[in-house]
């Protein structure tokens, strides 16, 4: 083999898919409702370590390139944008899915040869070498998607460079995606990209699994896990 198809050879094997992924984050004072009995006080801190958990761990995996959050809180927007994330405000201001696909917009405008995701902000246990798998698995096909740990919501909805950025995303969000036909991603191995958190039993989970320290220094303040 010469020099040039052994390099060609390398540099093939060795690319991958680089990834945009856009990042919710409510409001804190809307967040983590469910949550309100057991955090107590603590709930606004749980749901912004929980989101800062998430993102620094997107930032770290080697398959994504940049980390859009779209938030309307200054709070989490100035936390998140120190981690090195891109904060935009939600401006279509509709709800969950248009909030998505503007960070996508600009996440194409700032990087339009990138895969686009949206990743949920509740994956405090969430590994990024976990998270390169998932991508690298959503890079062969047009659109890709990860259900939640309960199989009914979605964790992660991606689509390849050039391919419209339809996330389905809100109440029985793995029926919807797999009504249109988006790929499912179900790889072993790879719960931390499966574990939200929504209820005090999904936080323990995810403290089991191996939370940020964010997550875990807010959860150590809860009666439940004192």
């Amino acid at each position: 083999m010469s020099t040039s198809q052994s390099r060609s050879t390398s540099q093939s094997s060795g690319s991958r898919l680089q990834w945009s992924l856009v990042v919710p984050v409510k409001v804190l004072a809307r967040a983590k409702t469910r949550m309100s009995a057991a955090a107590g006080p603590h709930r606004e801190a749980l749901a912004l370590a929980v989101a800062t958990d998430t993102v620094a761990a997107a930032l770290r995996c080697a398959r994504v390139r940049t980390v859009i959050v779209v938030t309307d809180d200054p709070l989490p927007a100035a936390d998140l944008a120190a981690l090195g994330a891109l904060v935009v405000p939600d401006v279509p201001d509709a709800g969950l899915n248009p909030a998505l696909v503007h960070g996508a917009g600009r996440g194409r405008e700032l990087a339009p040869g990138t895969g686009m995701g949206a990743l949920s902000a509740d994956l405090p246990a969430l590994r990024p070498l976990e998270l390169a798998r998932v991508l690298d698995a959503a890079a062969r096909a047009p659109e890709s998607f990860v259900p939640d740990a309960a199989g009914i919501g979605t964790t992660l909805y991606t689509a390849r460079p050039g391919v419209a950025f339809s996330p389905a995303f809100g109440g029985e969000s793995r029926a919807a995606h797999r009504a249109r036909g988006v790929r499912e991603i179900l790889l072993p191995g790879t719960d931390s990209v499966r574990r939200d958190v929504d209820t005090v039993e999904d936080l323990r989970a995810a403290l089991e699994l191996g939370a940020g320290p964010r997550t875990t220094a807010v959860a150590a303040r809860l009666p439940a896990f004192a």
